[in-house]
């Protein structure tokens, strides 16, 4: 039996005892994909607020070969596919994502056998991408053999940008340790948080660096260094702090030693303005920032990659500080919008879904909380071309060579079409089950519902 007949066996042994949801995906060809010529579709293409029609495009392996204007002869064996007026965009992109960690709740992923953890990521990568996320990035876990084996073709998901394990500090986000584990000896023996790839922990600038150096040898296209507490963590606060500056600045530096970046998760404004000040390039989160970190933001060109967390619905059910720390959060939604767009921070869209497969399926539904701050052709933006912005930060780790998030001669093959204009009625993303008739990633349809 060929590995992917593998895959799919196991796949169908474990549906009846509903680890593998079915998604609905179509079964990808294995070899070449013949050309595929789209007509009759007005076109978003990511940049522009305004619809093109009366085009055509031609896809030939996993790139947009042609999009030409009036009649184009499809090439010999072409498949053509008429969209029936449809809108056509790219693939939507999700910059703070957790492909590891999205659907299941803590306690499996703290005592479950790691198989049963990659089995679910698996399954939850298929439903990621048939909502219409053809690319993540995710900001912290163990997804590299799962993104192996996506580029592979083995299992169904989207493009992956790997952080590998996040990197804390004893009693940082992140350190889900059982208070047994302690004492820690640096130097010692790691924990079975660290030994799965969850998170590393650091105490020290020479520890950073292992750890930093530790993730791009994995093939990591960006690090991500905690600076405070998190929802996630019951035993910390969003106002404590992790690294020092000289141990963000160590982590920094041996990020840029490879020509990466380095992300750094941080909510106040005096955990940000010290990852800024050893050079950090992009903040996750942000939402107790106040308006002269805003400022110091866009002077010096910082991202913010940030999520539209407006009510409880938007998390799983938590309790205790992680309670509290998530309603800090979403008291701080309005505000860190407020700033960006006023200072016209470069902003990214994510999610950060965690811990229910309840929840993740809110990815689209999240995106039109954009609403709230933005016209629909900027949210549209934003989940795509201006996400792969920040993207290719990732420079010669960018484990994709090609343009994303943008439907253009020449760029990867990320498509969408869908059944309504999203520039008119932005919802219409939060059910992909309904309105994407047709979802292309790499050249490669994984669902075609058209008449």
């Amino acid at each position: 039996m060929s590995r992917r007949g593998f895959i799919a066996g196991i796949g169908a042994s474990l549906a009846p005892l509903g680890l593998v949801c079915p998604a609905g995906a179509q079964t990808a060809p294995s070899g070449p994909t013949p050309p595929i010529l789209f007509g009759n579709f007005l076109l978003f293409d990511g940049t522009s607020k305004a619809l093109r029609g009366g085009l055509h495009l031609l896809v030939e392996g996993n790139h947009i070969k042609v999009i030409a204007t009036g009649d184009l002869t499809a090439p010999e064996g072409a498949r053509v596919i008429d969209c029936g007026g449809r809108i056509m965009m790219p693939g939507l992109i999700d910059a703070h994502w957790h492909t590891i960690f999205a659907a299941l709740p803590v306690p499996a992923l703290l005592s479950a056998d790691i198989g049963y953890v990659f089995l679910a990521a698996s399954a939850e990568a298929e439903r990621t991408l048939m909502r219409g996320f053809t690319t993540v990035r995710d900001l912290g876990g163990p997804s590299f053999a799962l993104k192996q084996a996506i580029d592979e073709g083995l299992v169904t998901g989207p493009r992956i940008y790997p952080s590998g394990a996040m990197i804390t500090t004893t009693g940082g986000h992140g350190d889900l340790r059982p208070l047994s584990d302690l004492p820690r000896s640096p130097g010692g023996a790691l924990s079975y948080i660290e030994r799965t790839g969850a998170a590393n922990i650091a105490d020290s600038a020479d520890e950073i660096r292992l750890r930093v150096r530790e993730q791009l040898f994995q093939g990591a296209s960006q690090i991500k260094l905690v600076g405070g507490g998190g929802v996630a963590s019951p035993r910390t606060t969003l106002d404590m702090f992790t690294f020092s500056e000289p141990e963000f600045r160590a982590g920094v530096e041996a990020a840029a030693d490879r020509n990466a970046y380095v992300a750094v998760h941080a909510y106040p404004s005096d955990q940000i303005q010290r990852a800024i000040a050893a050079g950090v390039q992009c903040i996750e989160h942000g939402h107790l920032m106040d308006e002269a970190t805003a400022m110091l933001m866009a002077k010096k060109d910082i991202w913010l990659s940030t999520q539209p967390f407006v009510s409880d619905h938007d998390a799983p059910p938590l309790t205790g500080q992680s309670r509290i720390n998530l309603l800090q959060v979403i008291s701080g939604t309005n505000s860190v919008y407020a700033l960006a767009k006023e200072h016209k921070i470069k902003t990214a869209f994510g999610t950060d879904l965690l811990f229910s497969s309840a929840v993740t399926e809110r990815q689209g539904l999240m995106l039109t909380h954009l609403a709230r701050w933005y016209d629909n052709a900027d949210i549209l933006k934003m989940a795509t071309s201006v996400n792969a912005e920040l993207l290719a930060m990732s420079g010669p780790r960018n484990p994709y060579q090609g343009k994303l998030g943008i439907i253009e001669e020449g760029a990867l093959a990320d498509l969408l079409v869908v059944d309504g204009n999203p520039l008119d009625d932005i919802t219409l993303v939060a059910r992909p089950d309904k309105n994407f008739m047709i979802i292309m990633k790499d050249g490669k349809i994984y669902k075609d519902a058209l008449p």
